[in-house]
């Protein structure tokens, strides 16, 4: 299908601004792999940075059939009520934009994905904490080096595990890449959501998958599935999923 059928779900990505980051060519294909993987999967993307004006968020808020949060610098530790302990390199502007995305999203009952920050920003967004360094977790930036990688252990009959097993939803392991210093534990998982996914660190297991509780398509994963260098070819299935469910609200349309 291509992005410019009318059939086409509509999907809003949030993005860093690119001219901001430290290597802004890098920093632009790195986002560009987000629509280019909705594309793929028969989407419309709609992307946003905190450099959108007013009309341009309004405008695409009433226009999108789902959310895509996606990667990026941490989150300002305010946004969930705790002091600064290890976040670096935050994005007031960004987490603003996000969280009037995510309050559009929750308004309509919007499918939404998570990825990385995004993952953590559904968590914060829900009323959970964050752990803000966990070591060995991040190794070379994507496009400066080989992917770090760990195991995922995909929790058994969790919607993420049907998605990535569609045969056997007992869950298993996957290898995936890992660009994160931040995560969440069990603690700081918020209210409403359950571990789909989980992942071993220095400070012991630390959540690496979150989806809703009550069915909602509403998934976080903490890993970069997007980069499909580094990324088992089952993700392609989570993105396909997706977007199938951000048809739901186009055709209710």
């Amino acid at each position: 299908m291509s992005p410019t059928d009318p059939a086409a779900p509509r999907i809003m990505v949030t993005i860093a601004a690119s001219a901001d980051r430290h290597d802004p060519e890098i920093a632009r294909r790195r986002n560009e792999l987000y629509p280019a993987t909705l594309v793929r999967h028969g989407a419309e993307p709609i992307v946003l940075d905190e450099t959108s004006t007013p009309a341009e968020r309004t405008s695409a808020f009433a226009a999108m059939n789902a959310l895509l949060l996606s990667g990026g610098a941490d989150l300002d530790p305010s946004r969930y009520g705790r002091p600064g302990q290890g976040a670096t390199d935050v994005e007031p502007g960004r987490d603003a934009l996000e969280a009037e995305a995510w309050a559009a999203s929750q308004a309509r009952g919007l499918p939404v994905l998570g990825i990385c920050r995004g993952f953590q920003a559904i968590n914060v967004f829900s009323g959970g904490t964050l752990l803000q360094h966990v070591d060995g977790h991040i190794g070379a930036s994507w496009g400066h080096g080989v992917a770090k990688t760990h195991p995922l252990r995909v929790a058994p009959g969790t919607r993420l595990a049907r998605i990535l097993f569609p045969t056997n939803a007992r869950g298993g392991v996957l290898q995936v890449n890992t660009y994160h210093h931040q995560g969440v534990r069990a603690a700081d998982l918020a209210p409403g959501l359950i571990v789909n996914a989980w992942a071993s660190s220095p400070a012991g297991d630390i959540v690496e998958g979150l989806e809703a509780a009550d069915g909602r398509f509403l998934i976080g994963i903490q890993a970069h599935p997007e980069r499909t260098e580094s990324t088992p070819a089952a993700f392609e299935r989570l993105f396909a999923v997706f977007v199938d469910a951000a048809r739901g609200p186009l055709r209710r349309r």
